[in-house]
């Protein structure tokens, strides 16, 4: 299957710019999915150069490219330090993340990920994942399912949402995204019905795979693994994501502050490159689920 039946590489060109290739370095792509950005880095490459992809969703090993200087890597990048020591890399000169859902994920009614299909609940991103979007549902405290949706979802109604999927469940599981939908309907009134379902969605979603603890673990790896000089290339699709990004470039912690030496110096591991990067306005013509995109770039100090 071509890369781009599966999932359109967004921001390509700029993504891979931002890594500043140099001709024989060892570059690390951690969301590999179809294989778009990792294609494009291996055209940049010479041929002492070496790329390692990373991507637990199974059904991405299907891209797999034909490369001596590629490596496939079939696990969650939040274990990227420990998986690139397996393969004796101790220090990379570039990671490049494209965050969220890839377009095939969306696309394959059986994954639930889309409001556009009725599937069962499961939305994970790997199928070894023990947990799936129906024990959210089903098995979550009324406490931390509201918190789940306000939380990730960003719902103002997250506290009548959970109390109402709790009465729900107790006459009967909900099961399929429909049952959910139905559920909810009382929620999800004709004029915002698919922004509505969209957060609730992306709450369960981002729960269920914990990509939010994801992100922060293999953030704070990167300093370690990052050679002097060597580049961070981070694609987020929501104010979640991005502030964590924006939080480790700036401060090295998720705390916004950064740290200080003995003196007071701010101590921090990455420095920002150039400003925030977005789509074109051709780009999201031709790619709709682009227009969300944001690229930050950050150099190893």
């Amino acid at each position: 299957m071509m890369e781009t039946n599966y999932h359109n590489p967004v921001l390509l060109k700029e993504s891979v710019d931002g890594l500043n290739i140099l001709e024989n370095g060892i570059y690390v792509d951690v969301t590999f999915g179809g294989g778009g950005h990792s294609r494009e880095i291996l055209r940049r490459l010479g041929n002492e150069g070496a790329l390692f992809a990373i991507d637990q969703d199974e059904e991405a090993l299907k891209n797999t490219i034909a490369d001596d200087r590629f490596t496939l890597i079939n696990e969650n990048f939040r274990y990227i330090k420990q998986f690139l020591k397996f393969y004796g890399i101790r220090k990379v000169n570039g990671i490049l993340a494209d965050f969220g859902v890839s377009s095939h994920q969306f696309d394959k009614a059986e994954r639930g990920f889309s409001t556009r299909f009725d599937a069962d609940l499961d939305m994970r991103m790997s199928s070894r994942n023990k947990k799936s979007a129906y024990e959210v549902v089903n098995s979550y405290t009324y406490d931390d399912l509201r918190n789940v949706l306000f939380r990730y979802g960003d719902l103002r109604r997250a506290d009548a949402m959970a109390k109402t999927i709790v009465a729900q469940r107790e006459k009967s599981p909900v099961k399929t995204t429909t049952d959910l939908k139905m559920v909810l309907k009382d929620f999800l009134p004709k004029f915002r019905e698919n922004k509505i379902l969209a957060q609730i969605y992306q709450a369960i979603r981002i729960e269920v795979n914990q990509e939010l603890v994801a992100i922060e673990e293999f953030l704070l790896q990167t300093p370690e693994i990052m050679d002097k000089g060597g580049r961070l290339s981070l694609i987020s699709y929501h104010s979640l994501e991005d502030r964590l990004v924006k939080r480790f470039i700036r401060a090295g912690s998720f705390s916004g502050e950064a740290e200080k030496d003995f003196y007071g110096n701010i101590n921090v591991p990455f420095k920002k490159v150039g400003k925030l990067i977005v789509p074109s306005a051709d780009e999201i013509a031709r790619n709709s689920r682009a227009r969300s995109a944001r690229l930050r770039i950050a150099e190893r100090i």
